[in-house]
């Protein structure tokens, strides 16, 4: 029977993170929005994609790479409902919309690095890589006085390749642990039975900001009350990994 092993992240800081890791063997597979990462084990470089937490916590993110019209409402929930999440701003996007980064900023959310060109990383020679991400984080760190340290890549689409690349350049690759597929416009009612019923301790969930993703504004407010209802905290992907270790758990 194949197996492989699945990374996972418990409560130590994130240079722990990397000195346990190097005690592990990791090697990835191909993952695009809909997969969740698996690793295998062999000191290499790996993506977070949740926390073994003892508490009732987890991490709203946000990927926004295009449009002007469904962010602000989003940030205007996430306000109202006083809920930080960490967003991944495409640099690209954030360029024409600097003003909407910097309104993330004040209302203390966290921001990450969806990479400049909104493209997937895995079709791209490494030196390539390695531009986008230097030019997106010059651009996010200009808007926001702050220089991003997780990234996301585009698409979700890495490899070995794209996490050597990003951990050379000091980021630490955040993926998901429960995809909304909310882009897709699967409906309300699918958006937040697909977090409520699916989530658990330290998970991380992946929602959109971008024009695409027309019912996540609709579907926040149930989710936001429907977490806190079961004793649900929401810090930023900084706070939830912040003094975590490392630990595996196969796959089959």
């Amino acid at each position: 029977m194949n197996f492989i092993w699945v990374w996972n992240a418990k409560t130590l800081k994130r240079y722990m993170i990397i000195a346990i890791a190097a005690f592990f063997t990791a090697g990835i597979f191909y993952v695009e929005r809909s997969q969740i990462p698996v690793f295998s084990t062999d000191d290499k470089a790996v993506a977070i994609y949740k926390v073994e937490a003892e508490d009732k916590e987890t991490s709203l993110t946000f990927n926004v790479s295009w449009g002007e019209e469904r962010t602000i409402p989003i940030l205007d929930t996430l306000k109202e409902h006083e809920v930080t999440a960490t967003f991944f701003v495409s640099a690209a996007w954030a360029e024409r919309h600097p003003e909407v980064v910097e309104r993330m900023a004040e209302d203390g959310h966290e921001i990450g690095s969806h990479g400049y060109r909104h493209e997937h990383y895995t079709r791209w020679e490494e030196d390539q890589i390695k531009k986008d991400i230097q030019t997106a984080h010059r651009i996010v760190q200009e808007i926001t006085n702050e220089a991003p340290k997780f990234l996301r890549p585009p698409n979700g689409s890495f490899d070995q390749r794209v996490l050597n690349v990003a951990e050379n350049l000091n980021y630490d690759v955040i993926h998901w642990s429960i995809d909304t597929q909310d882009w897709t416009n699967p409906g309300v009612d699918n958006i937040v039975d697909t977090v409520v019923s699916n989530i658990s301790n330290g998970d991380i969930v992946l929602f959109h900001a971008s024009d695409s993703a027309k019912q996540t504004n609709e579907a926040l407010p149930t989710i936001l009350d429907a977490l806190k209802g079961k004793g649900y905290e929401f810090p930023t992907i900084s706070e939830l990994i912040s003094g975590s270790e490392i630990s595996t758990e196969e796959v089959r």
